[in-house]
């Protein structure tokens, strides 16, 4: 065995420094703080947050009444990872991977943790000829919970698929990238005009102002006069759901 000063230096534990130092996730996700430990020998890994001073893992015991958090430590691997199930936003803040080396040394992570939020594709405003489809696509970037359900508002009301109108339908895919929920109006009349609002059961929704037109809109409208409706009427429904909500429970 080598006693030379370089050899003990070279065998002292240390941070395999190819992990971010900021990770980012979303409310319901599963976030992985990532912490490789090269010739750990004998000594311990521990996870601890920082904001609080609570050591949450120890070797490959968790030391907290909270159960999402554990640690991914695969056997015979360098790899100490925090797990963190059904990220909160109460759980934003620094993570310590330490080593019980003398002194001890230790490897900061950032999570940082944002809402879950919708996401129409393309622009605010749509415009489209009357007789033609409206196709509205809503994106939700929640992985590992994926909504319950995802439902569509036009103006205040919820999109009727039942209606006499008939022609209304939802497609709604769930893959590891999320949850997207297409929205398809056949046939498309002046009444179908209006402010369109996805909302899903766990995440912030999202709004797009549809025109149907005669003809070809004027250039005039495309940033004018349905502005300051669409933006009244996505807050009227932001309230609506809000206090719906809120007399549900």
């Amino acid at each position: 065995m080598c006693r030379h000063p370089i050899c003990f230096r070279l065998e002292r534990p240390y941070f395999d420094d190819v992990s971010p130092r900021n990770v980012t996730a979303v409310v319901g996700q599963t976030a992985l703080l990532r912490c490789r430990v090269k010739h750990i020998g004998n000594r311990t890994v521990s996870w601890m947050r920082k904001r609080d001073l609570h050591i949450l893992t120890s070797n490959i015991f968790t030391y907290t009444g909270d159960g999402r958090f554990s640690v991914a430590h695969p056997e015979s691997s360098d790899d100490w990872n925090l797990r963190i199930e059904y990220v909160q936003t109460r759980d934003a803040g620094i993570y310590e991977c330490q080593v019980n080396t003398e002194p001890k040394i230790n490897y900061a992570i950032n999570l940082n943790v944002e809402a879950a939020q919708a996401a129409i594709l393309g622009p605010d405003e749509v415009f489209v000829k009357r007789g033609s489809t409206i196709s509205l696509t809503c994106s939700v970037n929640v992985h590992s919970q994926p909504p319950g359900s995802v439902l569509w508002y036009q103006g205040v009301s919820v999109v009727d698929f039942d209606s006499p109108r008939g022609g209304i339908s939802l497609e709604t895919e769930k893959t590891e990238a999320g949850t997207t929920s297409k929205l398809l109006v056949t046939k498309a009349s002046l009444t179908d005009s209006g402010n369109y609002t996805c909302v899903p059961s766990n995440a912030k929704p999202a709004s797009v102002y549809v025109h149907v037109l005669n003809g070809e809109h004027p250039a005039a409208m495309q940033h004018g006069e349905h502005s300051a409706g669409y933006r009244l009427v996505a807050l009227t429904l932001t309230l609506f759901i809000a206090s719906s909500v809120i007399m549900i429970s």
